[in-house]
């Protein structure tokens, strides 16, 4: 059965930093983009940040750009979210993905890992 788990999440104070990880069994993961999530109370899913399958080519939502960054170890299988600076605006479950057809959409989805970022 494909999974993908995440963890790392927690509580932390803004200015902190906080560093997720993202196990995947994904048969493919190495030929995979893959891409955090994320989803505040009361509002909608949200992208956060995408990696290419080599890792080379990576991109974010506007409000996480010179703070958070993504990086994979296809060699482990695991996709990293690093978040520096951390704002009580970043509160929210994070969700990595994967896109396995390279088309945007996003077959596998982990559970989801809480962060929380209090003033």
């Amino acid at each position: 059965q494909v999974q993908l788990v995440e963890s790392g999440g927690g509580l932390v104070q803004a200015g902190g930093s906080l560093r997720l990880s993202c196990a995947s069994s994904v048969l493919t993961f190495s030929s995979s983009a893959m891409a955090w999530f994320r989803q505040a109370p009361g509002k909608e899913r949200e992208f956060v940040a995408r990696i290419s399958w080599s890792g080379f080519s990576t991109n974010y939502r506007d409000s996480v750009k010179g703070r958070f960054t993504v990086s994979r170890d296809n060699a482990k299988n695991m996709v990293n979210l690093q978040m520096n600076r951390l704002k009580p605006e970043d509160t929210a479950v994070y969700y990595c993905a994967a896109d396995t057809k390279l088309d945007g959409s996003y077959d596998y989805w982990g559970q989801g890992t809480q962060v929380t970022v209090s003033s």
